[in-house]
């Protein structure tokens, strides 16, 4: 039983929601989400198969994004022939609703089969969006429709009633086998999730009429439209986290944005109704993200570096192929007189780190991993283990091959978004990226000269008051030896130019402020 309090921090604004899952007050995932992406995991699209390509064994069906998508044969799934039928009797006006129960199921299609022998160019389609548009790639798609709910996901075209294997208790799998076979409509399938354990029959019922009546909602807007078109929106992000996160273990949920809390109080009292009271909303006027500390966890989580509580850090490469992160001792080394033992002590702090950076940034396909190098065979199998266990909580599905000799450790992670990406590096303040700065030794003399312009008069006297603001470094350089530079524009100018040190002005950076302090600008 995971026994990590949680809490859902979301900021709305600006065409996107922001969604943090903190652990412990820690972060452990961030979701960015644009309010019009439009092709979500989970959505269904009604499309048109543009070609088939017979040597890649796929379909290219357009479902509206800019690049068509992409269908392989084994995405396909058996019910193929079953799913075309449905579509064909709807939109001829030969079935008059979704229900399912006077359908005759199709034969299963060839899984070794060819597909061309089971699609055709320019017929519609109904299809579900399995990954994400991605870099140069349109989105995945599979013809294997699920609809998802809080305890169950409903699978049309099948009959048999499946139990998530996490339930253990046989006579609890055996219980909700039998209840779920008594309520399920015909010809539809149903996978029992694994928070359904312990939950009685009403609130299953209640969250499987949710979902057969989504299903008639796609099959009404399939039959009143044209392709491409999505008939179907999965749940937004937040409330995905909601349906497959919301535990006991939660103790709040806040937003910013009052329709957002009202909507998700709505969502929650569908789902959970003795947990609304954890929904608050943030009025304060700082921002959300601040407030509760994740801006300043996403500039040190999000870089190259991401550095440990014992002062060992990882280097996080990406590239086209896969992820490559690197494991160093730093200083740790110093504080160990023996190196296999701080070689272990390092590889779990950083195993820790590691499962918890695969789940914030998302990361997918190929991540190797070069851990520091430990001569001690036991110490390897305990590192595995221990990783195994880190990564136990993503929901990502994934597999974590043994620690080779030299420290090496591949996982390959399911992707099915576009991994998070989030710059933490800031432009230069003094170069503005350029990587080069004005002469520091020219910075007086441009001063003086600035100086000059602005106390010139026809008779070469002012009533201007000026002060000067630099750097602190800069005012104390220019005030060292008694005022000297001060003592010597007095003299020019017949004025005393004040100097203070401003830290918010970077080492090159100066400003003039009138007597009021607003900045005199040329």
């Amino acid at each position: 039983m995971d026994d990590k309090s949680k809490e859902l921090i979301i900021r709305s604004g600006d065409g996107e929601v922001n969604i943090a899952l903190l652990e412990d007050k820690g972060l452990v995932e961030y979701n960015n989400e644009k309010l019009d992406k439009g092709f979500n995991v989970g959505d269904l699209f009604l499309g048109r198969i543009k070609r088939i390509v017979p040597g890649l064994n796929a379909a290219f069906v357009d479902v509206g994004y800019e690049k068509d998508a992409f269908l392989h044969y084994h995405d396909m799934g058996p019910k193929a022939a079953s799913l075309q039928k449905y579509i064909s009797e709807g939109i001829t006006g030969k079935r008059d609703s979704g229900d399912l129960k006077d359908f005759k199921i199709l034969p299963d299609i060839d899984k070794n089969g060819k597909m061309d022998q089971v699609l055709k160019p320019n017929r519609y389609l109904l299809v579900q969006i399995a990954k994400e548009p991605i870099s140069t790639k349109g989105p995945r798609l599979t013809c294997e429709i699920s609809i998802a709910g809080r305890y169950i996901v409903l699978v049309p075209f099948m009959n048999n009633v499946s139990v998530s294997q996490k339930i253990k208790k046989r006579e609890e799998r055996d219980r909700l086998r039998r209840l779920i076979s008594s309520i399920k409509p015909k010809n539809f399938g149903v996978i029992v999730r694994t928070v359904a354990e312990g939950q009685k029959v009403a609130e299953l019922d209640a969250d499987l009429r949710n979902l057969v009546a989504r299903w008639e909602e796609a099959f009404q807007n399939f039959t009143s439209t044209k392709p491409p078109k999505k008939v179907l929106s999965e749940i937004d992000r937040t409330n995905v986290l909601l349906r497959d996160l919301l535990s006991p273990s939660f103790n709040q949920i806040v937003t910013d944005d009052p329709a957002l809390h009202a909507d998700i109080c709505n969502y929650i009292k569908t789902i959970s109704p003795e947990k609304e009271k954890i929904v608050k909303l943030h009025r304060a006027k700082t921002d959300i993200m601040e407030h509760f500390g994740i801006e300043k966890q996403i500039k040190s989580l999000f870089g190259k570096h991401v550095t440990m509580k014992s002062g060992a850090y990882l280097v996080i490469e990406h590239t086209e192929a896969m992820h490559v992160i690197d494991v160093n001792s730093g200083n740790t080394a110093k504080g160990e007189a023996n190196q296999e033992s701080n070689a272990i002590k390092v590889n779990i702090e950083a195993a820790q780190e590691i499962a918890r950076q695969l789940r914030l940034r998302d990361m997918g396909g190929l991540v190797v991993i070069d851990f520091i190098d430990m001569r001690n065979s036991e110490n390897r199998k305990t590192l595995l283990k221990e990783l195994r266990n880190f990564m136990s909580v993503d929901r990502a599905k994934h597999q974590v091959l043994p620690v080779s000799r030299f420290g090496l450790v591949e996982i390959t992670r399911q992707r099915v978004r576009p991994e998070m990406a989030i710059k933490t590096a800031e432009v230069c303040p003094t170069c503005h990226g350029t990587g080069e700065v004005q002469a520091a030794i020219t910075i007086i003399d441009e001063i003086e000269n600035n100086l000059r312009a602005l106390f010139e008069d026809k008779n070469g006297k002012s009533d201007k008051t000026i002060k000067l603001a630099t750097h602190p470094f800069v005012s104390a350089y220019l005030q060292k030896n008694m005022y000297g530079y001060q003592r010597k524009w007095f003299k020019e100018f017949k004025k005393w130019i004040p100097v203070e040190g401003k830290n918010a002005l970077t080492m090159l950076d100066y400003e003039f402020l009138d007597k009021e302090g607003n900045e005199i600008l040329f």
